[in-house]
């Protein structure tokens, strides 16, 4: 099992060197500063990347330490990050991780998994995130690509996102649980999508169970 799994993401992974990268994994690779990649994620939650990108670049633009967006403001922030999904809320979790921040860390960020899960906004997917993309600990993030994508292969069956990541722990070399999110996720925006994926162009046609696909067709 464990071999195919590796056979199959190693295609993935050819594969989508070709892709785009996910917004918050460049942004990673760019900056090299967990606050601006913990922030940029928060963002992500449930908005698509281009939304999250344009939203990160404005923001980051006025500010890139949690003393600098203290400076800003909540009616700034929130005009700023518009449209992403719940921008309102957003910029008040912004402000209050980086008070946290700055009053309990020295503007650092924690590299403790439920340390992090106590900030405001920040539930499992982006703590997993930040852990792996800035300090490169061995953490899986799921959210609804890896969690689609991992089911429809076959490697996992689970019906949550919280399933899926137990399940893939169990089964993913610990050296790839970093890169799995990237993966995958490049994969299911491009080719693997929710709805109607372009199993014609899929390296992995002939290998994928397609669980589920057929309710699409």
């Amino acid at each position: 099992m464990e071999k195919r799994i590796v056979t199959v993401l190693n295609l993935l992974k050819r594969e989508t060197a070709k892709l785009p990268l996910p917004w918050v994994t460049e942004l990673a690779k760019q900056e090299k500063k967990p606050y601006l990649v913990l922030i940029a994620a928060l963002l992500s939650v449930r908005t698509k990347d281009n939304t999250t990108k344009r939203a990160s670049q404005r923001l980051f633009t006025r500010a890139t330490t949690p003393q600098e967006m203290l400076e800003l403001g909540y009616r700034t922030i929130a005009q700023l990050i518009y449209p992403v999904g719940f921008y309102h809320q957003k910029a008040e979790n912004i402000l209050r991780i980086s008070q946290r921040l700055c009053n309990m860390y020295k503007g650092r960020i924690p590299r403790q998994r439920d340390v992090l899960m106590s900030f405001p906004g920040v539930g499992r997917k982006v703590a997993n995130l930040v852990l792996g993309l800035s300090f490169g600990l061995p953490a899986i993030c799921v959210d609804t690509h890896v969690h689609r994508i991992s089911n429809r292969l076959g490697i996992i069956n689970t019906k949550d996102v919280y399933s899926s990541e137990r399940e893939l722990e169990k089964v993913i070399p610990r050296h790839l649980w970093v890169e799995l999110n990237t993966i995958m996720v490049s994969f299911g925006q491009h080719v693997c999508l929710p709805r109607r994926p372009l199993c014609s162009q899929c390296c992995l046609s002939r290998v994928c169970l397609k669980k589920g696909v057929e309710n699409f067709h």
